[in-house]
Order: structure tokens, then sequence, then C-alpha cells
């Protein structure tokens, strides 16, 4: 008797053991899906950050093979050269007004477009089309409308009798359209991920708090602007990384200029490696961008995860 219960008890137990058997082996060929994307994330991603840090450390112009080994020298160069100053400000200008702009905007508009509309889908889809349009595309459509010959608003001032502007000549004028225009494309982003958290407060704390007596301010301050503290942190840390690295509109509106006044470091890098022919500081430039974004986004993203996890 005692024997049949072992042999059962033992047969029980490797009947328990094969399911598990047969989840590791499957959990180990599962791994195996990982492998084409790590491949390519270290061809596309690790490679380069790699490459382009050790080239920091050289002389390479970027074209012939000679690639002399000159230490800290380029890093050296940036805390002396006037211009990376200059546009090492204007890099945390986009970044943050880019930002702050598109957090209003897509907040405000999160909000009027969760309500029960019949032209809510299609407003929706309106203000999200920007992003799908390229950057190129979009400063091109506001170069003609800044531009100092034939552009749309300074047709309009000449026709109201006023002097023609020099919008994109104008350093400061240039640099507040850049921020500008950025945000009104990106806006959309904002504004989804916004939507995505209203709608995942539940109804009933407002009805709750409509039953107290609570004004519709209130609501907002107390009820929303708490609950929507994991959609502050992903778009805020999402545009910032975004407005950083501005690229592309700086190119078509300004080309970077007068001068070097409205460029960005993205588009310092590509004067210092094309034209400059100076690709080793022009990658370090590049680690010194990769830092920045890093080091900004993990403290926004901590601080910001901090206080949603108090409220």
């Amino acid at each position: 008797m005692a024997q049949a219960i072992l042999d059962r008890t033992d047969h029980s137990r490797r009947q328990a053991r094969q399911p598990l058997r047969g989840r590791v082996r499957r959990g180990r060929s599962a791994n195996l899906l990982y492998l084409p994307a790590l491949a390519l994330f270290a061809v596309f991603t690790v490679y380069p950050l790699v490459r382009g840090a050790a080239l920091s450390f050289t002389n390479w112009d970027g074209y012939t093979p000679n690639q002399d080994f000159v230490g800290m020298a380029n890093y050296l160069r940036l805390l002396t050269d006037p211009t990376f100053h200059t546009v090492l400000l204007n890099t945390l200008l986009y970044g943050v007004g880019s930002t702050l702009i598109q957090q209003v905007l897509g907040l405000a508009l999160a909000v009027a477009l969760d309500r029960p509309s019949r032209l809510r889908s299609a407003a929706r889809a309106l203000i999200y089309l920007p992003v799908l349009v390229s950057p190129v595309i979009m400063g091109t459509m506001y170069y003609l409308l800044f531009q100092y010959n034939n552009g749309t608003f300074n047709d309009i001032m000449t026709a109201l009798g006023q002097q023609r502007a020099a919008w994109l000549s104008d350093p400061g004028w240039a640099t507040v359209i850049i921020v500008v225009v950025n945000s009104l494309q990106f806006t959309g982003i904002s504004m989804v991920i916004y939507l995505a958290g209203l709608q995942s407060i539940p109804g009933e704390y407002y009805e709750a708090s409509s039953l107290d007596g609570a004004t519709t301010w209130k609501q907002f301050t107390n009820i929303t602007v708490p609950l929507l503290q994991p959609a502050f942190a992903a778009s805020i840390v999402l545009n910032l990384i975004g407005g950083l690295k501005l690229f592309d509109i700086i190119k078509v509106l300004t080309a970077g200029g007068p001068g070097y006044s409205t460029n960005s470091v993205s588009t310092l890098i590509s004067v210092s490696y094309f034209d400059d022919q100076s690709a080793g500081y022009a990658s370090a430039m590049g680690v010194v961008l990769f830092l920045l974004i890093l080091v900004v986004s993990l403290a926004v993203n901590a601080v910001l995860n901090r206080r949603s996890l108090e409220a």
C-alpha cells in the first residue's frame, strides 16, 4: 500500500514537472526572438555611439584616413568656444520653450476635445495631422509665411501701410518663430497623451465632487491634474528630447543664421562636420548633446515620477 502511494506521488511530481519544463523551454525559445532587435540596436545605435565617442578624441577631418589622437583637446575647445556657448543656450531654449508651449496647448486641447461633440473625432485628427508631416515640409510652409520678399505676413503688412519686417534675419524673432513652429507641429503628441490620461480617470470622482459642491476649476486642480501625473511625465520627457535635438526646422527656416545665432547643437554639428571639416570636434559636440539629453531627461523623469507617487 505504501509503495503504491509512493508510486502515485512520484508520478504526480513528474507530471507537475513536465509543464514547468515546457514553460522554461518555451521561455528560452521566446528569448531568441529578441536577438534580431538587439542586433539592429547594437549596429545602428550602440556602435555609432561608441564610434562617435572614440572620434571625439581625434582631430579627424571626416574625409581622410588620418585620425590623430588629441586627448581632451576637443572638449577643452568646447569650454572656451563662445559660439558653442551661444548654441548650447539656444538648444536649451528650444527644448524648454517648445515643451512648455506643447504642454499648455496639448492639455487645453485634450480637455476641450474630451467632451462629447459631433466634430470631436475630426478635430482630433486635424490637430494631430501636423505630426505626420515632415519637419522639412512644415519648415518650408512657415518660411513662405515669414520670408522677407513675398512672404505672406510681410505682404499683409505692406497692404496695411506698414514696413516689411525681417522676421528670419533678426535673431530674436527667428528664435521665437522656431520655438513656435516646432511647438505647433508636435502639440498633437501631447494632446493624444493627455487624452489617454483623461479617459483613464473614473467618472465617479467627478460625480462625487459635484455632489460636494466642487466647481469645475476645483475638479481640474484637485482631480484631473494629480491623476494626470504619469501623462505629464511621458509628455514632458518626449517633448523635451525632441526640442533638445531640433534640427530640420532650423535648417529650413534660418540655416542657423544670421551667423550662428539660431543654431542648435545638432545643426552646429552639421556645420562643423561638413563645412569646417572638423569631424572630431563635431563628435565631441555630439557626445555633449547626448549627455545633456540623458541627464535632463533622467532628472525631469525622476522629479515627475516622485510627484506622481506623492500624489
